[in-house]
């Protein structure tokens, strides 16, 4: 075909358009070869221009590993700290083509500090190419990166045993691997596993079957990608069209714009919009150039419906006869991708293909250990590792499961403070027993029970280290306010540990935890008609917003008793802290684990300057009771 390029430009370009596109990835552990197989398949394939084969050259010369020969891992290895440390952090994607196929290739980390980069990369994925030292053998990143490209739907494996020429092409070594390779891999769900000895340095069984393997009769690796069939078939998935914009130009035009995500839609075809399950008829498709009478998968579409229907960004047009599911919680796998440990119970942002909604991680119902593939209990998930967990989201999304549609299963869990991104996860069902609970309509409601104690219901929530004075200023602060006729209830830090929460400790989960369990009474509380306080340390931002979003409009008024820690600690009453910097006391506010200050409290008093009276009058007067 690539004579066509001198004879027949216009029939190479037609030719080139209509083949089709695999996506593969290139992973495994630190040092295994990856950067220097597809720089070697990028340099046989002949897809380097002479500029940066001279490129290349010089800089093998210069910080290459290989001595004077050709390093091909600079070629993919493109950040300065890569090539410093011979390592890949980022994730690489390059294209190439041959007369069969286009190819685009994701080099990806190694390792395990970047193992977020990998999954990112495992994501958009067809195939992947897991690599092997033939003299390590398998190794824990290697098991972590088969289990997360099981996870992430890939199905078909080349499982490449690289540096054989390292082992003397021994196939004992390499029938070994393949074996033990193999039993791990049984239950991961792949559908085909092809391994290959291979030296990429050498480009032993890379475009040809070398003579240093006459031992192995399989395929070469670019023989088992040219020819490889991929079953993901997007255009036989049901039509899905997350909602990116609506488009209102004029009075005249009213259209629904995103990008197909899966399927096909064809005018005349009858569509429903969810969660709001509203149909009407598809009157009209409009294209990045003109309007179609079709569109498929991967197509920047505006729609426009027969009816006027409420459709918003965010919602998901299905066809009325294959609509996925609506739920507001959710069962999924989670992949954590920060150095701060998931915490049950803490408030994080969940965002799919194109909505972005308030979310709690209700249960960690295991973690799974990469090396055995067991399930593991735990509280919480660190960096890298995978648990099985269920979300409670503020809304209902519309969603299929990752495993039939990924671009509708899966979704990233992003911290509300910073906008990091922390995780991702992939959505196994919903959890259809959210559907099946509502809340029960009463007669006698907050409004009414307000109005008998003749008050508006609050919550005054203390905050402030060990020591500060929380306690005692609510104690005085209830008494005025009781003494002025309101109706109150105290709930204080200490008192409640010994009963609703006596089953929690201190670690970061069992505080959030604490905080989450003290938010849901104060606010049936508050919806009795009474006003609150509080007496908590309560040191997360993420958990006093939590509580402050469980409550109304003005209903909710954070207290900060603002008390520096050498003052607290030279108080230390209960001789806490003492303990804590003996190292008898793990986990205490101030010490050992932090205290995050609010930083737009309503109110804000001073223990230093003031007596906790002084404070306690100050509250009330600012309160305007």
């Amino acid at each position: 075909m690539s004579s066509l390029i001198e004879t027949d430009i216009s029939a190479y370009l037609k030719a080139h358009s209509e083949k089709d596109m695999l996506r593969f990835i290139t992973c495994g552990s630190v040092d295994d070869g990856k950067s220097t197989l597809i720089g070697r398949l990028l340099y046989d394939s002949k897809m380097i221009l002479e500029d940066q084969l001279a490129t290349l050259e010089r800089d093998s010369k210069k910080i290459g590993t290989q001595g004077q020969g050709i390093d091909f891992a600079l070629l993919v290895d493109g950040l300065a700290a890569e090539r410093e440390q011979g390592i890949t952090i980022d994730v690489a994607y390059r294209f190439f083509s041959t007369d069969k196929r286009k190819f685009i290739v994701a080099d990806t980390p190694g390792h395990e500090q970047y193992t977020r980069n990998m999954a990112t990369g495992a994501s958009t994925a067809d195939l992947a190419v897991l690599m092997i030292d033939a003299r390590k053998g398998i190794l824990t990143q290697t098991k972590r990166h088969s289990f997360i490209v099981g996870l992430l739907g890939i199905k078909n494996i080349i499982l490449v045993i690289n540096k054989m020429d390292l082992v003397e092409y021994d196939q004992e070594i390499f029938d070994r691997i393949d074996q033990e390779y193999r039993e791990f891999a049984s239950d991961l769900g792949f559908d085909e596993i092809v391994s290959i000895p291979m030296s990429a340095l050498a480009g032993d069984n890379i475009l040809e079957n070398s003579d240093n393997t006459p031992w192995y009769s399989g395929p070469t690796l670019m023989e088992h990608l040219e020819t490889v069939e991929i079953t993901s078939a997007h255009n036989e998935k049901p039509f899905r069209l997350p909602v990116q914009w609506v488009n209102r130009p004029n009075l005249d035009f009213r259209g629904f714009s995103g990008t197909i995500a899966s399927g096909s839609i064809t005018i005349g075809d009858e569509i429903i919009s969810l969660p709001s399950a509203k149909t009407s008829t598809v009157k009209s498709i409009v294209g990045t150039k003109d309007e179609k009478q079709t569109a498929e998968t991967g197509e920047a579409i505006t729609l426009c419906l027969t009816d006027e229907i409420d459709v918003s960004r965010g919602d998901i047009i299905a066809k009325a006869n294959d609509r996925p599911e609506v739920t507001d919680q959710f069962q999924a796998h989670i992949i954590w991708m920060h150095d701060d440990h998931m915490l049950s119970g803490r408030p994080y942002l969940i965002k799919t293909t194109n909505k972005t909604v308030d979310g709690v991680i209700t249960d960690l119902r295991h973690k799974v250990n990469v090396n055995s593939l067991e399930h593991e209990s735990a509280k919480t998930l660190s960096l890298n590792e995978v648990g099985l967990v269920n979300i409670k989201l503020s809304q209902q999304i519309a969603f299929d499961a990752y495993n039939d549609n990924k671009a509708m299963g899966s979704f990233i869990i992003i911290d509300k403070f910073t906008n990091t991104t922390i995780a991702c996860g992939m959505i196994n069902f919903g959890l259809r027993r959210a559907r099946n609970v509502h809340w029960q309509a009463v007669d006698v409601d907050k409004k009414s029970r307000a109005k008998q104690k003749h008050q508006q219901p609050k919550v005054l929530w203390f905050t402030g280290l060990s020591g500060s004075g929380k306690s005692t200023i609510a104690n005085l602060v209830e008494k005025k306010l009781h003494a002025m006729g309101n109706h109150t209830y105290l709930l204080d830090g200490d008192n409640v540990r010994h009963g609703l929460n006596k089953d929690l400790g201190f670690t970061d989960a069992d505080r959030v935890e604490n905080i989450r369990r003290i938010g849901e009474v104060a606010h049936l509380m508050v919806d009795s008609g009474l006003i609150v306080l509080t007496a908590f340390i309560s040191p997360f931002r993420a958990e006093r917003q939590m509580v402050r979003e469980m409550m109304g409009e003005g209903e909710f008024i954070e207290v900060f008793v603002d008390t520096p820690l050498e003052v607290c600690e030279a108080r230390d009453i209960k001789g806490l802290y003492k303990k804590a910097r003996a190292g008898e006391l793990k986990n205490f506010t101030g010490i050992d684990s932090p205290y995050e200050q609010p930083e737009t409290a309503e109110i804000h008093v001073n223990t230093v300057d003031n007596t906790a009276d002084e404070a306690a009058e100050f509250i009330v007067e600012r309160l305007g009771l």
